[in-house]
């Protein structure tokens, strides 16, 4: 029987993926380790959850036969396996044979029994703790809150797979901001955008670029820059092109699990730089909010408990 600290070791690399002291790791563990690292594109995802949730199937295929189980071409599993590491395809599947066989002959762990969608909240319940870590000081969240606040028109970017939040942070700002633009196409519609807030007096614009991360969001977050605007940037990487133009980034985890990305942790650094927001106008927020209610009674917005 496990001692109190081996078992808590374990249940921590159930939770976590990681390997607890003196165990070997499942085959799901071992696989989700191989994939987990590099940055994998959406149709590299696919064939990565196809192998984690068939491995002993999977292991033993050929290039075509994967390629048509999972649904993409051969030279996408070629590129797949190079993606992780192998030179191609069929170093690639002498590991994955290797994995599969072990897990056979050392039977089913415990990992084997947590399906991919508990391990993709796993994930993000990591990036929330993460973020919650960075929380702890709060000031700078607040400093731009502030600056955001202050800024009229505020310009809110978001292109492509960021369009969502973009949106979700402008519907909420107009709340309780007198002028909030938002730009959710890029190219010169973008830059015409850009230039239009800055001429109207704007000081700052808060992007959003969640990976994968686009060549016209970098060019809009220039364009902006060039035209005197700053920027404050919510993405997943605080290094790289994007956070050398912005002015302040926050870099907080995206669920990647998955074939397409969740953003809990983005989401929640949202709402925190609008609740700054509120807190730096106070009068102005109590103001907003109560002439939303009375006309969003007037006009019967919303249904009625």
């Amino acid at each position: 029987m496990p001692s109190p600290q081996q078992a808590r070791a374990q249940a921590s690399a159930i939770t976590t993926g990681r390997t607890a002291p003196g165990t070997e790791a499942a085959p799901t563990s071992r696989l989700r380790e191989l994939f987990d690292g590099p940055r994998l594109s959406p149709g590299q995802r696919r064939i990565a959850q196809y192998l984690i949730e068939h491995l002993t199937e999977a292991a033993f295929l050929s290039i075509t036969e994967l390629a048509d189980r999972v649904g993409v071409s051969q030279p996408s599993v070629t590129r797949f396996a190079a993606a992780v590491g192998f030179s191609g395809y069929p170093a690639l599947r002498e590991r994955l044979q290797s994995i599969a066989l072990s897990g056979l002959a050392g039977g089913a762990g415990e990992e084997d029994r947590a399906n991919e969608l508990q391990a993709a909240v796993d994930a993000e319940i990591t990036n929330l703790e993460n973020l919650r870590r960075d929380f702890a000081d709060p000031d700078r969240v607040i400093r731009v809150g502030r600056e955001l606040s202050r800024s009229t028109p505020l310009t809110v970017l978001g292109l492509r797979i960021s369009v969502s939040l973009a949106e979700y942070f402008g519907y909420a700002a107009r709340r309780i901001h007198p002028d909030v633009r938002l730009v959710t196409r890029g190219g010169s519609v973008a830059y015409d955008a850009l230039l239009q807030a800055r001429e109207a007096g704007g000081d700052w614009v808060l992007a959003f670029a969640m990976p994968r991360h686009s060549q016209e969001t970098l060019q809009a977050v220039r364009v902006a820059r060039d035209a005197g605007l700053k920027v404050a940037l919510v993405t997943d990487l605080a290094l790289g092109p994007l956070a050398d133009e912005a002015d302040v980034t926050f870099a907080t985890g995206t669920g990647s699990r998955l074939v397409f990305d969740s953003y809990a942790a983005p989401g929640v650094l949202a709402a925190a730089l609008l609740q700054a927001m509120t807190d730096a106008d106070a009068e102005r927020t109590q103001a907003r909010l109560e002439k939303y209610e009375q006309l969003s009674e007037q006009h019967q917005f919303f249904l009625r408990d």
